[in-house]
Order: C-alpha cells, then structure tokens, then sequence
C-alpha cells in the first residue's frame, strides 16, 4: 500500500501536476481497472492541454 504525501509535498505535487498521476492510480484502483503506463498517461495529459480551448493565449 502506497503513502500519499502530505502537506508541502503534497501542496508541491499539486503545483506540479504530478498529483494528478497518484489521483488516477487511486481511482483505477478503486474502479478495478488496469492503469495505463505513465507515458500514456502523460500523452493523454499532454494532447488534453494541446486541444483545450484556453490552453494557448493566441
């Protein structure tokens, strides 16, 4: 069983974004499902933000 960190280094991992990917473990885990691979994830993160209307400011 993993820890979640707590306090600054959770505030951090916030900031960072690198919260998210302890979120969408969690929730996988919890659903039942097999979690995609970081890089994956990642990917999808990144193509997200690419497409989001308020993701560039031109």
């Amino acid at each position: 069983m993993t820890t979640r960190p707590t306090g600054l280094r959770r505030l951090l991992r916030e900031f960072t974004g690198e919260a998210r990917w302890d979120d969408y473990l969690a929730r996988c885990t919890r659903d039942g499902v097999e979690p995609a691979t970081r890089r994956e994830f990642e990917r999808h993160r990144a193509e997200q933000v690419a497409h989001a209307p308020m993701a560039r400011c031109c």
